[in-house]
C-alpha cells in the first residue's frame, strides 16, 4: 500500500480509487461491439480507453447536473438535470433525443405500475373471495348507460362473473 493511502487502500487525497470510478470493461466492450459488425474484434487498449472516456463524460455531465440541484437545494439529481446539464455542457443536439427517450421510459414505467397495481389488486381480490354474484339490477341497465356487461360462465364457480366493456370508444 502506498503511504498516503486511507483505510481500506483508498488515497487520502480521493474519497474513492480511480478505477472505481469507471463503468464495468465487460459493459462498455459489450456496447462497443453492438456497433461494429459481427466479425469486428475490439482490442482491450480499445476497451479501457473507450471506457475512461465514458466515465469521465458521465462524471462530467453528472457533475453539471449535480451543482444545479445544489443550487436549488435538491438532494436528488434526475433525468431532466441530466437533460438540462447536456445542454448547458453545449452537448445541444443530444439534449432532445436524450428528452425523447425520458419521457418514453417514464410513459413505460407509469404503464407497468398500473399494470402491477391492477395485478396487486386482482390478487388481493381472489384472495378475499371478493368476486360476488352480480345483482339482477346488473343485467337490466338502460340505453343510457355508457357501459354494457357481459356475462360469461366461470368453469371454476357456480355463478357467472361479470366483465364490463367500454360500449362507447374513447
Amino acid at each position: 500500500m502506498a503511504e498516503n493511502s486511507g483505510p481500506g487502500g483508498f488515497n487520502d487525497d480521493e474519497s474513492f480509487r480511480e478505477q472505481d470510478r469507471w463503468l464495468p470493461i465487460a459493459n462498455v466492450g459489450r456496447i462497443m461491439k453492438k456497433t461494429l459488425p459481427a466479425n469486428a474484434k475490439v482490442s482491450k487498449d480499445a476497451k479501457e480507453t473507450m471506457q475512461e472516456c465514458v466515465s469521465e463524460f458521465i462524471g462530467f455531465v453528472t457533475g453539471e447536473a449535480s451543482e444545479k440541484c445544489r443550487k436549488e437545494r435538491r438532494k436528488t439529481v434526475n433525468g431532466d438535470d441530466i437533460c438540462w446539464a447536456m445542454a448547458a455542457l453545449g452537448f445541444d443536439d443530444y439534449a432532445p433525443p436524450l428528452r425523447r427517450y425520458l419521457q418514453r421510459y417514464r410513459d413505460q414505467e407509469g404503464e407497468r405500475a398500473n399494470q402491477e397495481r391492477v395485478s396487486n389488486e386482482e390478487a388481493e381480490n381472489i384472495n378475499n373471495n371478493q368476486f360476488q354474484e352480480p345483482s339482477s339490477s346488473s343485467y337490466h341497465r338502460s340505453h343510457e348507460d355508457e357501459t354494457q356487461e357481459q356475462d360469461f360462465p366461470s368453469s371454476s364457480s357456480s355463478f357467472p362473473m361479470t366483465f364490463k366493456s367500454m360500449s362507447k370508444p374513447y
